[in-house]
């Protein structure tokens, strides 16, 4: 084949990969459509537990100010926590659909005195919980659980692991 050839046929390849990737890629109003159904249903599961929000800015500030609290990553410990976390945070796994009624098969085999005795005697200690994202309810579950038990100072930050790495902030592993 020809080097003319060749150049021909890699331009079409080129024109025909990039018309099927952008036949899978969403335009700008599509995205939308994805980002507000996630809003909504972040809303809404605030709305129903009762426990404010922090962003990943306001949660490492706090962390740097000293501010007494206790960081609970809610992600499975084998597969996401033990490899990294938010530095001080502690591991207590909830699932993502809703858990209205404790189920010990859903939090890793703990059971609700195992959680309550994790966040301690403190009512009115200051709780963060987080997942992976913001799409993910873990965190909510979590936060929810905390509210059920009589803690009061109960917050979420919905970004989680992907918003705390993208950030840029520091990571802690189980070594």
């Amino acid at each position: 084949m020809s080097f003319r050839n060749t150049v021909a046929v890699l331009a079409v390849c080129g024109l025909i990969l990039g018309g099927a990737l952008s036949a899978f890629a969403k335009d700008m109003f599509e995205e939308e459509v994805d980002k507000d159904a996630v809003s909504v249903k972040l809303v809404r599961e605030v709305v129903a537990g009762g426990y404010p929000v922090m962003s990943g800015e306001e949660l490492k500030k706090a962390m740097d100010e000293g501010k007494p609290m206790l960081v609970v990553d809610t992600m499975p410990y084998e597969a996401s926590y033990k490899k990294e976390h938010v530095p001080q945070a502690v591991s207590f796994e909830f699932p993502i659909e809703p858990m209205p009624q404790w189920d010990a098969s859903k939090t890793g085999g703990k059971s609700e005195k195992d959680f309550e005795a994790l966040l301690g005697p403190d009512k009115n200690r200051l709780i963060v919980f987080y997942c992976g994202f913001v799409k993910c309810s873990r965190s909510h579950n979590g936060a929810l659980w905390a509210k059920k038990l009589g803690y009061t100072n109960v917050v979420r930050f919905p970004g989680g692991i992907y918003a705390w790495k993208g950030a840029k902030y520091p990571l802690d592993a189980v070594k």
